[in-house]
């Protein structure tokens, strides 16, 4: 009896201390976990495990390690809110597999994605015809967000246009890349700010391109 008890005293403890926990590191849906997020979850999965089913280990073996991981999983989040460049080290970076229509293999190739990956994802967003597609963008968790022709992102609500709405500055740094996308360089870009009344981008929280139109949001002071 006294073995059950523990046992019923452990799992609720750490029960409770793993919804805290999961609260502290922010609501993110499960498709959208981090690779970091992702094994720091499993690894506190496992240990509570152990630790549930290994009564005689104290306790504090398992709430050490668990405690240490948390500060370590914040601190790194706190970290990437502030750096673009390590967020895409830890969390990968969005590709653009559809492209104005034309299917990028190149793209596919970098990320290991094929054919078939392609058209079951088209499938599962209801649309039958790559022909139909104007962007296709590849997100760092695995999902696809499609953009059909005329139409607006079939991940998300519904849009006039079929338009992307390129980022080309997040958190002060110019994204040459979506620059390429529309075959404009990075002078353009700080042309069109200057008119604007933006000489700094670095002042700029994000920045997006759509149909000739910017969209500026500062950096709160």
């Amino acid at each position: 009896m006294e073995e059950y008890m523990i046992i019923l005293f452990r799992t609720l403890l750490l029960y409770l201390l793993i919804l805290v926990i999961f609260r502290l590191m922010g609501k993110r849906e499960i498709g959208e976990l981090s690779i970091l997020d992702f094994v720091v979850y499993i690894m506190i999965a496992e240990m509570a495990s152990l630790s549930i089913e290994n009564t005689e280990d104290p306790l504090i073996n398992t709430l050490l390690p668990i405690i240490i991981l948390v500060i370590i999983q914040i601190t790194l989040a706190l970290f990437s809110l502030k750096s673009k460049m390590f967020r895409d080290i830890v969390d990968g970076k969005p590709t653009v597999i559809v492209n104005n229509g034309k299917i990028d293999e190149h793209a596919m190739k970098a990320q290991r994605y094929n054919f078939d990956d392609l058209l079951l994802q088209l499938r599962e967003k209801d649309v039958g015809n790559i022909a139909d597609v104007e962007f296709a963008i590849l997100e760092p968790s695995g999902k696809l967000s499609i953009f059909q022709k005329n139409q607006g992102s079939q991940s998300g609500g519904q849009q006039d246009n079929g338009s992307l709405a390129l980022p080309l500055i997040i958190d002060g740094e110019v994204q040459e890349d979506n620059l390429k996308l529309i075959d404009k360089k990075k002078e353009w870009l700080l042309e069109q700010l200057r008119k604007k009344g933006h000489d700094d981008p670095g002042k700029i929280s994000f920045c997006s391109f759509q149909n000739g139109k910017f969209y500026v949001d500062l950096i709160d002071q």
